[in-house]
């Protein structure tokens, strides 16, 4: 059967690893890119620590009453995210357009994501403070921005949302894709980072259910893992038929070759030689 090539793939590319993604791998996401619209949603971890070492200090980073870390949001910090994103956009559209892919820019404020009221009690110090804080949980996504997802153009989006006072916030990258792939009807959304597979007792797992990940988000996963298999779980709860994390090619990743690869289908957690 012939894959509806109106449906896009959604790749988010962690802010982590962005340098490290060669020539090779841009030629292989053009290639996918020809045959089936791309959304990229971009982090920034990396460009805004460099942009200002303040954002390397643990000061920078905030915990809820929940035990929730967030990068703490002023207008100051929206403003740097923006600049950062716009030098990061430029390099990514020119590597898409000589590699035959037209792309354009899009911030999820303008129009594309919707936030919620964001907490307010943050830990600080060992004492539990309230702060303004420009962050916010995704409450929707409303595609009509996408205008033109088409083979052979990409919207890089970065995930600033609007919340209902119509301030703008800050929002966590993966859950951003993972809504945006819902929203758009995607079959798949690859999470490109760092690290190569999901690993469980240090072994990396190549296939695992979506309640499995569920499982493990909550009582082994740490960091950023944990907030991917929570993206990985709302992207499939939202149609996506399948969730692949690891830090190879994108083909690759959804051909099954490496990464691991999250579905609804119930099992167990395989690791290197098996699979769920």
């Amino acid at each position: 059967m012939t894959a509806d090539r109106s449906v896009p793939t959604v790749v988010k590319l962690g802010g982590s690893c962005l340098d490290d993604l060669d020539g090779t791998w841009w030629d292989d996401l053009a290639r996918h890119g020809q045959d089936r619209p791309l959304v990229l949603v971009h982090g920034w971890s990396k460009p805004l620590k460099r942009l200002d070492a303040r954002y390397s200090e643990p000061s920078a980073i905030l915990r809820d009453r929940y035990g929730n870390q967030s990068r703490w949001t002023t207008p100051e910090v929206i403003d740097d995210i923006k600049t950062v994103s716009a030098t990061l956009a430029e390099d990514v559209l020119a590597r898409l357009k000589n590699r035959g892919i037209t792309a354009e820019r899009l911030l999820g404020s303008d129009g594309l994501i919707g936030a919620g009221v964001g907490e307010r009690w943050w830990w600080r110090e060992k004492q539990l403070v309230e702060l303004e804080n420009l962050v916010g949980p995704i409450t929707g996504v409303d595609p009509a921005p996408l205008k033109n997802l088409q083979p052979a153009h990409a919207y890089l989006v970065t995930p600033l949302a609007r919340n209902a006072a119509g301030q703008e916030v800050n929002t966590d990258a993966d859950r951003a894709a993972a809504a945006i792939a819902g929203a758009t009807g995607a079959s798949d959304l690859v999470l490109v980072t760092d690290v190569g597979h999901l690993l469980i007792d240090d072994e990396p797992v190549r296939r695992i259910s979506a309640q499995d990940a569920a499982a493990f988000r909550d009582k082994g996963a740490k960091g950023g893992m944990r907030k991917k298999l929570r993206a990985a779980g709302e992207a499939l709860e939202h149609g996506v038929e399948r969730v692949v994390i690891g830090s190879a090619a994108v083909t690759e990743l959804l051909d099954g070759s490496t990464g691991t690869l999250i579905t609804k289908a119930p099992g167990g957690a395989g690791t290197s030689g098996a699979d769920a």
